[in-house]
């Protein structure tokens, strides 16, 4: 049986245990807020942020979950250090944060106490993650243009990160079909809006573009990855980015929690430059290794190698 922990609803219980209701509105409705933050060498990155933009999202949902995002930030620590000895010292993790309305008040009979939002931060090991994830650092990823297209944001803001996400579920079913590429979902505008999870970027002639914020969720890891950029003095553009733009880039890459960033090699089945990680590409992912005081690369490599003994491990337990 697994020894992580999972902090639920008040309590820290075994992760076997840490379950919802099938009354929960996140179940009826994917009426639930998220947030998921990685570790470097065992310290979350931006977890901060990550918690920002979790209480606005809870806001946009008119959710209470009951904690002030200090206190959120406090129990977070706690439920990191109650599971990193459960894993090797070298393995980083991802922390979820999901806080939901809570049972729908129509099913109050089913329960014995007062109804109350459903609030759960588990960690998970990084070793599956990024060890099949890892070929992606060499070989980089095939993107194509979905057919299936983000939600306006007149309908659902998608800087709000909710659970109601079965546009990106089709992206990716779509994707998988054609040989698993990587879906990119166009906004109702026909604009480049974001991949399911992760931002977008192109360069051309030395300066970098990405979508403009207003039909994207703006990843923690994109802004870092601006922020990073103006440091080293690469022009940075947010603007309306079409297909036209995409296939006449010099370089294409996307950024996220887990991977941080990795360099597209093609989109819908052309090459982007040489196919291999552009000089503005390196010069962000030195950068990024230096931010976080970490050869994340390395370490999925590692993790790769490891992989098949973990999962074997994984599931004993």
């Amino acid at each position: 049986m697994s020894k992580r922990i999972v902090y639920f609803n008040g309590n820290y219980v075994p992760e076997k245990n840490a379950c919802i209701s099938i009354f929960d509105s996140a179940l009826m409705y994917g009426d639930m807020a998220f947030e998921v933050t990685r570790t470097f060498d065992h310290k979350p990155f931006r977890l901060y942020l990550h918690l920002e933009r979790l209480f606005r999202s809870l806001r946009l949902l008119e959710i209470d979950c009951g904690l002030s995002l200090d206190r959120m930030e406090r129990i977070t620590v706690e439920t990191l250090e109650k599971n990193v000895k459960t894993e090797k010292k070298d393995v980083d993790w991802q922390i979820m944060h999901d806080v939901s309305r809570g049972p729908l008040p129509l099913y109050q009979t089913a329960f014995s106490e007062e109804l109350q939002p459903t609030v759960s931060i588990n960690c998970w090991p990084l070793v599956r993650h990024l060890g099949e994830f890892s070929q992606h650092y060499d070989n980089g990823v095939n993107l194509m243009i979905s057919g299936q297209q983000t939600l306006p944001a007149h309908l659902v803001d998608m800087k709000a990160k909710t659970r109601s996400r079965i546009h990106y579920r089709m992206a990716l079913l779509q994707a998988d079909r054609v040989g698993g590429k990587w879906p990119v979902l166009l906004d109702p505008d026909g604009y480049l809006a974001e991949g399911p999870g992760w931002n977008l970027f192109l360069v051309k002639k030395g300066v970098l573009y990405t979508p403009e914020p207003r039909n994207i969720l703006q990843g923690v890891s994109r802004d870092a990855t601006i922020e990073l950029s103006e440091r080293l003095g690469i022009n940075v553009v947010q603007t309306n980015l079409g297909r036209y733009e995409a296939l006449m880039a010099d370089e294409i890459f996307c950024t996220s929690t887990t991977f941080n960033l990795v360099h597209a090699a093609t989109i819908d089945g052309q090459t982007i430059g040489t196919a291999k990680p552009g000089p503005i590409f390196k010069k962000l992912m030195a950068g990024w290794k230096e931010m976080v005081g970490l050869d994340f690369v390395r370490q999925a490599k590692v993790y790769a190698e490891r992989l098949p003994k973990w999962i074997v491990e994984e599931s004993k337990s």
